[in-house]
């Protein structure tokens, strides 16, 4: 679903290399390539910011708009475009970056939970081998090939090409604090007798989220005071990412919490820096030096 190759393989390539140079550690080339990416994606960020704050800046002109040709839709349309163009806004503009960031983080996803393939270089093959050995033991859609990392020691699975693929796995280390991150963590109300160190990769990554959600409300609160509450949203999608993270392997939801830690604070960072009212009193000094150089200039041509 997400591999997508043109896109996938200089990601895997980068993310070998990383690999490389932190001695196969998984871990650490999670977190550098992570960060790498969203250092990249800077500015598709600013770019989505600014085109949030140009609507912001006509939000007024759009609403007087819709009183003045009402349940008129067609003239609405027509008048509403014609504003985006003499505005020089981009009806569009935000979409973009989004649709881009999206498919990037897709893929991501896919190169993370595909190492055999993006980190190891295993054959094709190979992997095909060993994906038909490991499909009965799990229910159909959860196999991955962390899934297959996390057993191919387990002697009740053989294939043709087997030892090869120990050999590349040898050359990773998939341990975090002690942690396999191979593993996936299987939740019980039994927590004292059930307990594993795996719970705590989808409990960090819920934890980073709500971090990070809770500083971009506050930041959010400073830049616009009168925004609608997100409390909701605060709790319901880290939520929705722990009860997932149950049922994903480590490395996914270490990922996640890499993710949302580097992105929310860089996010958080672009919100203060490209604010609504910083970037509108900009504008604003802009507006009024070119009206001062117009008048300058009508009063000179009347001397």
């Amino acid at each position: 679903m997400f591999d997508i190759p043109f896109i996938n393989k200089p990601l895997g390539w980068v993310l070998e290399f990383i690999a490389n140079l932190m001695g196969g550690n998984f871990a650490a080339s999670i977190f550098l390539f992570t960060l790498l990416i969203n250092l990249l994606l800077i500015p598709l960020s600013i770019k989505s910011q600014k085109s949030s704050v140009q609507q912001t800046r006509i939000k007024p002109k759009l609403d007087d708009l819709k009183k003045r040709y009402g349940n008129d839709k067609q003239k609405y349309s027509a008048a509403m475009q014609k504003l985006y163009q003499e505005e020089n806004v981009s009806m569009s503009g935000g979409c973009l970056p989004m649709i881009l960031r999206l498919v990037l983080m897709m893929s991501i996803y896919w190169i993370i939970m595909s190492p055999l393939t993006y980190l190891m270089g295993v054959d094709k093959g190979i992997i095909t081998e060993a994906t038909n050995a490991f499909k009965e033991a799990f229910p159909k859609g959860q196999l991955t090939q962390l899934n297959m990392i996390a057993e191919i020691n387990n002697p009740a699975y053989t294939f043709k090409g087997i030892e090869s693929v120990r050999d590349a796995i040898g050359t990773i280390d998939f341990n975090f604090l002690g942690i396999n991150l191979t593993e996936k963590p299987v939740f019980s109300f039994d927590i004292f007798h059930d307990f594993k160190a795996i719970w705590f990769m989808p409990i960090i990554a819920f934890a980073a989220q709500i971090l990070t959600s809770f500083i971009s409300m506050q930041m959010q609160k400073k830049i616009n005071p009168d925004a609608p509450s997100m409390t909701g949203m605060l709790l319901t999608m880290p939520l929705i990412s722990l009860f997932i993270g149950f049922s994903l392997p480590g490395g996914v939801t270490f990922y996640w919490a890499c993710s949302s830690l580097i992105g929310g604070l860089i996010q958080t960072a672009i919100q203060y820096f490209y604010g609504p009212h910083k970037m509108l009193a900009k504008e604003r000094v802009k507006e009024l030096s070119k009206q001062a150089e117009f008048e300058e200039g009508q009063i000179k041509k009347l001397g």
